[in-house]
């Protein structure tokens, strides 16, 4: 069965949002052995109904492995940028769902420039109503939209190419 991009899209999306969940449970400086035991684990990934990922090619495998990395490495920061921004709700207190939710999107709106800052929280609020609390989608989109305000937007392409500047000699034909 041939998925769209899009659907893959998500799939990983929920997958490393899955694996920041699990690292919440095994806290430690090295969350190598915990990653590669999920993006290996076949019974694992089919018990999580991530069937999508068990097809998936090594090399996008690894290219997960690498987007959780990065985002472990960059967890003191994107904690910190949430805590600036969330009034009476630190990242301490916040259910680890909802906490996961928005470090994966923040890792993607604040370092991903391949992914719009509008998708990424509209799949973060996507995720939120699959495996958060009544609240959890309203929770994040608030958080993420704070955030949002404190991120340079990302300039977008033109729709088509502008038409090729004229030369001084045909402008002044063009008179």
């Amino acid at each position: 069965m041939k998925h769209s991009k899009r659907e893959i899209q998500t799939q990983k999306r929920e997958c490393v949002f899955q694996q920041l969940f699990l690292s919440g449970f095994y806290p430690s400086d090295d969350q190598s052995p915990h990653l590669a035991l999920f993006l290996d684990d076949t019974d694992l990934l089919g018990e999580l109904e991530l069937g999508l990922i068990e097809e998936m090619p090594p090399e996008e495998r690894e290219e997960l492995k690498t987007r959780c990395e990065a985002i472990f490495a960059l967890l003191p920061d994107l904690d910190n940028q949430i805590n600036a921004v969330s009034e009476g709700w630190k990242t301490n207190r916040m259910s680890r769902v909802d906490l996961s939710i928005i470090r994966l999107a923040l890792y993607e709106m604040a370092y991903d420039e391949a992914i719009p800052l509008k998708v990424a929280i509209n799949e973060a609020v996507e995720l939120a109503k699959k495996y958060g609390g009544n609240d959890s989608p309203a929770f994040v989109n608030a958080i993420l939209g704070k955030l949002a305000a404190k991120i340079p937007q990302q300039e977008t392409a033109p729709a088509k190419d502008p038409a090729p500047a004229k030369s001084t000699e045909e402008a002044d034909n063009a008179d």
